[in-house]
């Protein structure tokens, strides 16, 4: 799948230019999780009917869902929203598409309530962590950014518990997503010790 308009390449130069900047002890919302969020997104699209608008628009907010964390960390999706609004007025964009891309990042902000299929792949995008093989690599990374940008220290059953209950609350909207995410999310609940629902 190409989807490599002039827009597309801008955002990413731009928001790589954000996050570059981002403290390091933003150990899981970094630039990384960025790029992961924007190929889960492009690998769930494939699954889906979108229009080349559409995907474009998907794209575009799936760059800018998480770089309001240049700015602030609670409360990053209205700023995300903001930067993303004056790039994309920059660059020409309509106030339909700029309106759509600011839905599909508000819409992933937890708890998640998408109401469009792009809305729906980018929530499952932004939490496809939770199906990754190397889920205790991800859910150790948010464990120390709770502790350094927001004082919540667990303890390892605390934490434990936390992520059994987070895990077994979520649902992926998608189809892809409740067909073939949430297989590998189960069996990142059973690896975590989990006791089904």
């Amino acid at each position: 799948m190409q989807i490599m308009s002039e827009l597309i390449v801008n955002a990413q130069n731009y928001v790589s230019g954000l996050l570059e900047k981002l403290k390091y002890d933003l150990v899981f919302h970094n630039m990384n999780h960025t790029y992961e969020v924007v190929e889960a997104a492009k690998e769930i699209a494939l699954h889906s009917n979108l229009s080349d608008r559409d995907l474009h628009i998907l794209v575009t907010a799936a760059w800018f869902h998480d770089c309001g964390y240049s700015k602030v960390y609670k409360g990053h999706e209205e700023a995300s929203i903001k930067i993303a609004e004056v790039f994309l007025k920059a660059q020409g964009c309509g106030q339909d598409f700029i309106v759509a891309v600011s839905d599909c990042i508000r819409a992933t902000k937890f708890p998640q309530f998408p109401q469009s299929n792009m809305e729906e792949i980018l929530c499952d995008a932004d939490l496809y962590h939770f199906a990754r093989p190397n889920y205790p690599k991800y859910e150790a990374a948010i464990r120390c950014e709770f502790d350094v940008f927001m004082g919540k220290v667990y303890s390892d059953e605390e934490w434990k518990e936390f992520n059994c209950k987070t895990l077994s609350a979520h649902t992926y909207f998608t189809e892809y997503g409740k067909k073939v995410l949430t297989k590998f999310k189960e069996v990142n609940l059973f690896f975590l010790g989990c006791t089904p629902k």
